[in-house]
């Protein structure tokens, strides 16, 4: 079995791969995100996931056959892309602008064997609907941090899930990553989605930096 890494301190990302049976370890990219711009949202967050992966997958102490994710995403609103917001204010001003509209969230993956360097990749785009909250919610919301710490200010497996009415496409996606993309993903590199299942690997205490 070929080791399974995710480019990725998201917790959210590492509970979803985990509850779908698999166990990855993860290693932080360590990559400054603000080194891109001007890009469209869709391919800012393919972008980045690819910078995440490469940056990871160069490590020398991977085996060969190790298989590294990469993922980022952002929240399309407007025709802008919108990351982790920079504080409570932004947040604030963010769930104005996204109460009783329909954002898409747009998830980059990019996997990549360690060792002879192929890469898979591509972005998936789910369309996320938003309550028409009150000010009063959104001041509460925003108090918890939780928006201060996910792409777009929200979350629909946490505090924020109430806030979403409905969600056009993969809700995985919406997490943090789309596990039938990924099963594609593997494939296109030769590897089977339930081999995964199978990984010896302990699982990891926690993200180690790249």
């Amino acid at each position: 079995m070929p080791s399974f890494v995710l480019a990725s301190a998201s917790p959210a990302r590492l509970a979803t791969l985990r509850s779908a049976g698999v166990e990855p370890v993860v290693i932080v990219s360590g990559v400054d995100e603000s080194q891109l711009e001007g890009l469209p949202p869709a391919e800012l967050a393919l972008q980045l996931a690819e910078l995440k992966c490469a940056a990871v997958a160069a490590r020398d102490d991977l085996p060969a056959e190790a298989l590294v994710l990469g993922c980022d995403s952002v929240l399309e609103l407007d025709g802008e892309a919108h990351g982790k917001p920079a504080d409570a204010p932004e947040a604030v001003r963010r769930w104005r602008a996204m109460r009783g509209r329909a954002g898409v969230l747009h998830t980059g993956h990019c996997l990549r064997e360690a060792g002879s360097g192929r890469v898979a990749a591509a972005a998936a785009s789910t369309t996320v609907h938003f309550a028409d909250v009150s000010d009063e919610e959104i001041d509460a919301y925003v108090a918890t941090g939780e928006p201060l710490h996910v792409a777009g200010a929200f979350t629909v497996d946490g505090l924020g899930g109430a806030f979403v009415t409905g969600i056009e496409g993969d809700h995985h996606n919406v997490v943090g990553v789309s596990l039938p993309l990924l099963r594609e993903l593997l494939a296109e590199l030769g590897a089977s989605w339930t081999d995964l299942w199978s990984s010896t690997e302990e699982p990891s205490s926690g993200a180690l930096e790249a």
